[in-house]
């Protein structure tokens, strides 16, 4: 089986890396078209220009994360079939998750049809949960029977259990994020706060984002002493910083309806090095995720409650055990690149 591969982003960005490295690992030929230009303007000329120029022969096109300005160009430039991995609706992340722009204006409308009309010209539709596709498939009017759930998973080559001798002594709460309204890192903040007088933890946030702002005046005004913050660290040093932690914070903690359709994409590389979770009680994490049996689920947009659920597994090892276990369990039957990779070549090969 071989298939040409179109990306709107990098092929190592995190979504289309997995997906690449398991179909690799199941011995599916690809054909890359993408390119890691920093701005979308000049990406996307490129990539497409590949396609045009590519000679090789292929069985079907798979056009990865932010494929929507791709679609309609590539349908109309070849018969063959598009698995298009849809991932994130444009429309919904700049009109509500990040209210950039509002839905009824004319560029709001623009972002509308192109979700949709992207979605109604590929032959098949991948998306992360049930949750997204139920989503996708009532606001832009599409055929569930479109759609296959994919999770997002993490690479398993990068995140897996590593032992470590533990040389601070505090207990370390983490988390990393790009500081999007989704994630809700001011609960985090306000959550931490809470935990102040006890000198034993320690928060480590790491990322810069939208809201990297909003936050450090939270964290000034409530004169917070408890949180480490770390602004970028490479890729490949994210593993050694969760393999310090004693607890990871998944989330999304906010109350925005997006947070709740989908998984983070740093739970799976948590529960993949063996870490104990707490993620926000949504339809979405649901989907993969029981109580206290392979994470801890907490109330979204609630500080008093994550806080209450850190020190419960700060003060309870053999539940920080079980959740850890039974995370890393979860991920290595359902969210390795293999496991992935195995899914969508099903999929094709049931397609074509």
């Amino acid at each position: 089986m071989k298939i040409l591969f179109i990306s709107g982003r990098e092929a190592a960005y995190t979504r289309n890396s997995v997906i690449l490295k398991g179909l690799k690992q199941n011995g599916v030929e690809i054909i890359e078209c993408t390119d890691i230009s920093s701005s979308y303007f000049v990406r996307y000329p490129k990539v497409l220009s590949k396609f045009i120029l590519n000679t090789k022969d292929f069985d079907l096109i798979f056009v990865g994360f932010l494929g929507q300005p791709l679609v309609p160009i590539i349908r109309k430039l070849s018969k063959k079939p598009i698995i298009f991995d849809t991932f994130l609706s444009i429309y919904d992340t700049m009109c509500f998750d990040r209210n950039k722009i509002k839905p009824e204006s004319v560029i709001g409308k623009m972002l509308y049809w192109l979700d949709k009309d992207s979605c109604e010209l590929a032959d098949k539709l991948l998306l992360d949960t049930n949750a997204h596709i139920d989503y996708f498939a009532n606001t832009f009017n599409l055929n569930k029977n479109k759609f296959q759930r994919i999770f997002v998973g993490a690479d398993d080559s990068i995140f897996y259990p590593v032992d470590f001798d533990k040389e601070n002594p505090k207990f370390i709460v983490f988390y990393y994020g790009t500081y999007l309204p989704l994630q809700g890192i001011e609960y985090i903040i306000k959550a931490a706060k809470k935990l102040e007088a006890h000198e034993d933890i320690e928060f480590k946030i790491v990322g810069k984002g939208i809201e990297y702002n909003k936050i450090m005046n939270l964290v000034e005004d409530l004169s917070i002493k408890n949180i480490k913050f770390i602004d970028w660290l490479p890729y490949n040093e994210l593993p050694l910083e969760i393999t310090k932690a004693d607890i990871c914070l998944g989330g999304h903690f906010s109350n925005i309806d997006k947070a709740k359709r989908v998984i983070s994409g740093k739970t799976y590389q948590f529960i993949a090095m063996e870490k104990p979770v707490i993620i926000g009680d949504n339809p979405a994490n649901r989907e993969l995720f029981e109580n206290r049996n392979n994470a801890m689920l907490v109330e979204m947009a609630n500080a008093d409650a994550l806080a209450d659920a850190i020190m419960e597994l700060k003060n309870n090892e053999g539940l920080r055990m079980r959740i850890a276990n039974g995370g890393y369990s979860t991920f290595l039957q359902n969210c390795t690149t293999h496991i992935i990779g195995n899914s969508i070549k099903k999929s094709i090969e049931a397609y074509l």
